[in-house]
């Protein structure tokens, strides 16, 4: 069975979606942003310690937008890339989710 994300019309720049990626054995917090025309996706967990990086429910970008930014010390991550350039994990990166955008909707490619 496809996990549906969401629909790609009800994205606008610096969207965020929070996910659940279940499989049989597990279940991992993830999100979905789209950032320049395109969108990404991470488990939503810092390198450093494994805390979820939003601060608020689907607040997931620097205050400026051009990072993603951890709530709990401030790490920047690219938002193309989950390559974390300041912070306590710098050089680390996010472990990006594959997704697939079929017929107007993204989902969590098996």
């Amino acid at each position: 069975m496809k996990q549906k994300i969401c629909d790609t019309d009800s994205l606008d720049e610096l969207s965020c979606r929070e996910f659940t990626v279940q499989s049989a054995a597990t279940e991992k917090d993830a999100f979905l942003i789209y950032v320049n025309q395109q969108c990404y996706a991470y488990e939503n967990s810092c390198p450093h310690t494994g805390v979820n990086l939003n601060w608020q429910k689907e607040q997931f970008f620097s205050l400026d937008g051009l990072f993603l930014q951890c709530s709990l010390h401030g790490a920047l991550f690219e938002p193309e890339t989950g390559f974390c350039v300041r912070g306590p994990c710098q050089g680390q990166r996010l472990k990006s989710i594959n997704i697939i955008n079929e017929d107007g909707a993204l989902y969590v490619a098996e």
